[in-house]
């Protein structure tokens, strides 16, 4: 998004939110992968305590209620329109109102359920693009007249592999030069200095592992990206404009995030898992001018985990203590927060599907990342995000880094222990169709 410093697109609607409310520029998923982290999202906790740790169709344990149920029980009418990626794709929770799929969109063909008050009729092809007929569903929701406060969640699908557009945008970025990240080459250069689960990792730009969603090239794979968060722009903007007209624009909050961030090419790599931080870094926004001066900005580091609560403290419904995220409002009239978090546990599993990224854990603090590819033979990376902020040298074992590496890894297993992390990752045999197509290039130069 513009407002976050991207030069290549303009996004007003998005821009917006963050620039009359809030900007968290330093927000982090604690697993960036779509289902464990809409998990984590829609009930505050890891995925090591959901159990939700992968993207293996998992579902929420009953004993976790989600902040949905929270919601209702408060009092609040509550909507879901959208991808929840989660098992029985959240059908079995009460919502006022549904327009949802299970699992991944075809972009056009996809079947929806529809129900309202928990009554669900079969699934419909639209035949129209999944993103439009989610927002026109949105937007006549919030037309429809509520007698209580209501919740709506919009999950809108693009960005997403295999990345098609809407008619109207086929052509943009037509003719835009994509810039190439500084670290695109580590691939042909062998990953130097990198752990092996990153040498073997399959999610690299011009292979063809996952056949049809793979990328074929990095100008492909940015512009179809950058067009699909303009798409979401559009729809943001539509939202902005129903709220507008109905005159509750600013009796409303409207949150902006994301499940996961993406490489666009940086060490040769497309998707998320990997805990580098274009895999990590997500935008979250908050607008909602009763409690949240316009244009405030913080660097102090946010987690998805923070969402549920953020949402509950703002309705004045209770937050349980069995969140493990934190309410952000401390942060809404400016300034920093002493007693916040210094550093947070990340986490990853699925393998080897469905790129053969190894799982692994790691610390990120306001200076450094440790991560731990656990699976034996143990490897580490430790970046100084100080002076290295595209993670290019990896510190571990360097002369003079020992402590700070050890320090690290002693306070990771502090972080395990306090999040309750013992959870032990069985290894699923893959069934993903093997085909890998890309090798580092021994062509001679011209």
């Amino acid at each position: 998004m513009s407002y976050n410093g991207n030069k290549l697109i303009q996004t007003p609607a998005l821009d917006r939110i963050g620039r009359e409310g809030i900007n968290f520029r330093n927000a982090f998923v604690v697993n960036a992968l779509c289902l464990p982290s809409r998990a984590s999202i829609l009930t505050g906790l890891y995925s090591h305590t959901t159990g939700a740790v992968d993207n293996r169709n998992a579902t929420i344990p009953s004993q976790f209620p989600i902040v949905s149920d929270l919601f209702h029980q408060g009092g609040y009418e509550v909507a879901f329109i959208g991808k929840s990626h989660v098992g029985g794709a959240l059908r079995d929770h009460y919502w006022d109102y549904y327009f949802g799929f299970e699992g991944q969109s075809t972009y056009f063909e996809t079947p929806i359920w529809e129900g309202v008050k928990g009554k669900y009729s079969e699934a419909k092809k639209y035949g129209e693009y999944i993103d439009d007929i989610l927002t026109l569903k949105a937007v006549e929701w919030l037309r429809a007249t509520h007698e209580k406060p209501f919740c709506l969640f919009l999950w809108l699908y693009a960005p997403h592999a295999p990345f098609y557009r809407p008619a109207r945008l086929e052509s943009a970025l037509n003719g835009v030069p994509i810039p190439i990240p500084s670290t695109y080459g580590e691939f042909d250069e062998g990953y130097p200095r990198k752990a092996r689960a990153v040498q073997q990792a399959r999610n690299r730009i011009g292979s063809c592992y996952l056949t049809s969603d793979d990328p074929r090239s990095l100008e492909e794979l940015a512009k179809d990206h950058l067009v699909g968060a303009l798409s979401n722009d559009q729809d943001v903007g539509l939202v902005f404009r129903t709220l507008e007209e109905k005159g509750v624009l600013d009796d409303t909050a409207i949150l902006l995030c994301s499940d996961h961030g993406f490489f666009l090419g940086e060490h040769h790599f497309y998707d998320k898992r990997l805990m580098y931080e274009p895999s990590i870094r997500v935008p979250l926004l908050i607008r909602y001018p009763k409690l949240i001066k316009a244009g405030i900005e913080t660097s102090q580091m946010a987690l998805n985990l923070d969402i549920p609560s953020t949402m509950l403290d703002m309705a004045g419904i209770t937050i349980p203590s069995t969140m493990q995220g934190r309410s952000l409002t401390p942060f809404f009239k400016g300034g920093s927060v002493a007693d916040w978090r210094k550093d947070w546990l990340y986490e990853y599993y699925e393998y080897p599907d469905y790129e053969h990224v190894e799982p692994h854990r790691g610390i990120r603090t306001d200076r450094y990342k440790l991560i731990d590819f656990y699976l034996e033979p143990e490897q580490f990376e430790l970046y100084d995000l100080q002076t290295d902020p595209e993670e290019k040298n990896n510190l571990y074992g360097s002369p003079g880094q020992e402590q700070l590496g050890k320090k690290l890894r002693t306070r990771l297993e502090e972080l395990r222990r306090e999040t309750g992390d013992h959870y032990e990752y069985k290894i699923v045999p893959s069934q993903a169709p093997i085909a890998v197509c890309g090798t580092p290039s021994h062509f001679p130069e011209h």
